[in-house]
């Protein structure tokens, strides 16, 4: 059963839309961009921050800039930094909660990157669009320099997919030799038609909401298609999933792993969509993938 809220909103909505579907939409994707909330919500999560801030601590805060504003990144190193890796959150997230992760690439041998998108962590704002993340992305190349691994979770892996993929029309594609998505959707047109489903948009005010995304970035919504862009780039890929996840079904993953013999597809089944990121055997099998080949160079 929907929420007042949502009641609330789709009247409204609705009520727009029959004087002008255009400015409907436009509405619809304002809704559609606002993040959630930073102050954790329980218990849990008060606990998750603070168990994550000794290792946050190590990390060397810097400020990229990029056109529309600014994200806050950290530089983690460590006594061998044979790999640089981008590593970067979900939806609703911060780079916090990836403190696991963190700990254990940097032990694995990396220096680690990582960002906290717009509206998220430490970063400011209160909204946050695939096109301000591929900035951002595009932000962290230009300082840092190229990376070897892309490691993102959820929203963070179809954006490094996007961003690798040049969907943005003034911004290069980045490519990092190896890419890492973990629990991520792959492609960004379901998004928007699940939300437009719950808010009951008509289909002119839908078609002015995707609209908004070709204004932005200067493509069309189908190009944020992040299987198709890695059969296109064919960057060695690992794709990380559990079958029960309930936030981005498992179907895209299997999307993914049909997109070329560049895709591995590796089942983390029992750590659901966020437990996954801190899971060990997770982080053990993105380290084997990034250090494979000096590992068998060193055998």
């Amino acid at each position: 059963m929907a929420s007042f809220a949502i009641k609330v909103i789709r009247h409204a909505l609705a009520g727009v839309s029959a004087i002008s579907p255009e400015a409907a939409g436009r509405l619809a994707f304002k809704l559609f961009t606002v993040t959630p909330g930073r102050k954790p919500k329980n218990a849990k999560e008060r606990a998750a921050l603070a168990a994550a801030a000794p290792v946050i601590a190590k990390g060397k805060p810097v400020t990229l800039s990029y056109a529309g504003g600014w994200v806050m990144a950290r530089h983690f190193v460590g006594p061998r930094n044979t790999k640089r890796v981008l590593l970067v959150h979900g939806w609703g997230s911060r780079s916090d909660y990836l403190a696991a992760m963190i700990e254990g690439l940097v032990a694995g041998g990396a220096e680690v990157v990582t960002l906290d998108w717009p509206g998220h962590g430490a970063s400011p704002g209160r909204t946050l669009t695939m096109v301000a993340a591929v900035r951002a992305i595009d932000a962290a190349w230009r300082h840092f320099g190229v990376f070897d691994v892309s490691v993102g979770h959820s929203f963070g892996g179809g954006s490094l997919a996007c961003a690798a993929g040049g969907v943005v029309c003034d911004v290069p594609s980045h490519v990092a030799k190896k890419l890492v998505l973990i629990g991520a959707p792959s492609e960004m047109t379901w998004l928007f038609k699940g939300f437009g489903k719950i808010l009951r948009l008509s289909p002119k005010t839908q078609q002015a909401f995707e609209g908004v995304v070709e204004r932005l970035a200067g493509r069309r919504l189908d190009d944020f298609d992040a299987a198709k862009i890695l059969a296109a780039r064919a960057v060695p890929t690992l794709i990380i999933h559990a079958e029960d996840d309930k936030e981005v079904s498992a179907d895209h993953a299997r999307r993914y792993a049909a997109a070329g013999p560049n895709v591995e597809l590796y089942w983390a089944n029992g750590y659901g969509h966020r437990r996954i990121v801190s899971a060990a055997p997770v982080i053990d099998r993105i380290n084997a993938f990034v250090h494979g080949e000096d590992r068998k160079a060193a055998a």
